[in-house]
């Protein structure tokens, strides 16, 4: 029988050979799709902590994504056949600009490793294209990025154009260098995290909040 404590020690190591190795095993031995994901949502987790408390790195905090990334694809199938579907759909992507996207490209990993459906618009997005997509896929989560002071400016026509749009159930989330949680307050986001670590904390925080 497949070792799931295995699986997560390897993606938290970041070895996807092992990982995808021991996801592979733990499929042929008939587990339950939802236990295993959830093995793998533990070793995120565990990654999110250490690099919360200065243990790890982005470049670790990556590998470990790369490994879960891989072994969710293998596993994916059979949640679809099990009707296992994430709680939440996210929208992310850099804001108009900013070409910019190793940070946003790093918490929506750790969003996925969360079991939330992102869809990742990549970068130098417009606001009214956040507005479509998060209508199109019935999004919870906007998630926006920024790295220069000079693009960071646009994060609030991203806020104000999801609340003209009357999208009243969905919460937007601000990131990125120059970003700080007193600037999220000023143009009206629903939350601010530092780094993808905390991203994950505050998406639940704010989904939940409703």
């Amino acid at each position: 029988m497949a070792d799931l404590a295995a699986l997560t020690a390897a993606i938290e190591r970041g070895d996807r050979a092992a990982a995808t190795e021991v996801t592979r095993q733990a499929i042929a031995d008939g587990m339950d799709p939802e236990t295993i994901l959830g093995a793998m949502t533990s070793a995120m987790e565990i990654v999110g902590g250490r690099f919360q408390a200065g243990e790890i790195y982005v470049p670790e905090m990556l590998i470990s994504a790369r490994a879960m990334k891989e072994s969710v694809a293998i596993l994916e199938p059979l949640l679809v056949d099990s009707g296992v579907r994430p709680e939440f759909t996210a929208i992310i992507g850099t804001v108009k600009g900013d070409l910019h996207d190793i940070g946003k490209n790093l918490v929506a990993m750790m969003w996925r490793g969360a079991n939330f459906e992102v869809i990742d618009l990549g970068a130098n997005v417009a606001p009214e294209v956040f507005v479509a997509k998060a209508r199109e896929h019935n999004a919870r989560l906007v998630g926006v990025s920024a790295l220069l002071t000079t693009t960071m400016v646009g994060m609030k026509d991203v806020v104000d154009s999801i609340r003209a749009a009357g999208l009243t159930d969905v919460r937007v989330v601000v990131g990125g260098a120059p970003v700080t949680a007193e600037f999220a307050a000023q143009i009206g986001a629903d939350g601010y995290a530092p780094d993808a670590a905390s991203a994950v904390a505050l998406a639940r925080r704010v989904v939940a909040a409703g």
